[in-house]
């Protein structure tokens, strides 16, 4: 099997990459740089530019799957170009893909698109299963929402089964929300943020590409929530990154106000409350490795 991935150098691709590769597959990968092309011949580099819509097209010569992961980082402060930015990265990267697999006879017979619970309005009631379709006007929801219908598209290019994996917070000890999270507590400074009740759906990397590789073994299509089973509020989390830090944790709850101060627009990330259910992959057959948040976060924090 041969795999073409974008954002093959990120955080969740690079783990994603490395999982492939030890299970016998070949990868083909896009990068916007042309120093990280490589040429071995079970990981092969391409070319491509999506904001001018370049494409090296012999990337998907041989390819059974693609697995879209690009996308501009959300972790940056969002000024009205960023905004632009977040969405366009996601959206024009996905029409490059569409416009490639239209025009080109190939062999892809499934594409694997990241996604985020971020299309999931902000609640501390509601339990999200991906059948909701009640989407609010949020910056990230709207975000979603046209990155969906941009992998949709995708369905129209031929006999592809389309795959979306909607994302929550990925914990890894190599980056991502964890690492900033977990920054205050080791020195000494860990509390909740606002009210600290809002629930986040959580999910340990090894689990998220895992999924990934679920999906690409079982050809499954639809949409899939990438969560633990078990989401705990902001304070739950916080107390536990502190207490597997063996730090203390009693510092008052940073206020709404504050991080709004800080952060901008960007505070929203933070304090949103997502109960998303796992529930649709469990019944394919998945298997979490990771359910335990304190199993989680021992693997990722301890000792790094």
């Amino acid at each position: 099997m041969r795999v073409l991935i974008t954002g093959a150098t990120g955080l969740v691709g690079s783990e994603l990459v490395s999982l492939l590769l030890k299970n016998g597959i070949h990868i083909n990968y896009l990068t916007t740089s042309k120093t990280k092309i490589q040429g071995e011949s079970r990981y092969t580099g391409f070319y491509w530019n999506p904001e001018k819509g370049i494409i090296d097209e012999d990337a998907i010569t041989d390819v059974d799957v693609i697995v879209h992961l690009a996308g501009a980082t959300i972790s940056k402060r969002w000024t009205k170009a960023y905004k632009q930015e977040i969405l366009e990265s996601r959206v024009l990267s996905t029409g490059v893909l569409a416009n490639l697999l239209r025009n080109k006879q190939h062999t892809v017979r499934q594409f694997v698109s990241a996604s985020a619970i971020g299309i999931y309005p902000d609640s501390l009631v509601n339990i999200y299963s991906e059948d909701f379709t009640g989407y609010d006007n949020s910056f990230l929801s709207h975000v979603v929402q046209n990155w969906e219908k941009s992998v949709d598209r995708i369905a129209q290019s031929g006999n592809i089964k389309v795959a979306k994996v909607r994302t929550g917070i990925v914990l890894s000890a190599n980056g991502g929300a964890l690492k900033e999270m977990a920054r205050p507590a080791r020195f000494g400074f860990a509390s909740g943020l606002g009210s600290g009740e809002q629930i986040q759906s959580w999910i340990h990397i090894q689990d998220l590409v895992n999924i990934y590789y679920f999906i690409i073994n079982n050809n499954l299509e639809g949409v899939y929530n990438a969560v633990s089973p078990y989401p705990v509020s902001n304070n739950t989390l916080m107390e536990n990154i502190a207490r597997v830090l063996n730090k203390p944790y009693f510092m008052p709850n940073v206020p709404k106000f504050m991080l709004e101060l800080i952060l901008g627009e960007m505070h929203t990330l933070l304090l949103a409350s997502q109960n998303v259910s796992a529930k649709k992959i469990i019944a394919q057959g998945y298997q979490f490795r990771y359910l335990s948040l304190d199993k989680a976060l021992q693997d990722t924090l301890q000792d790094k």
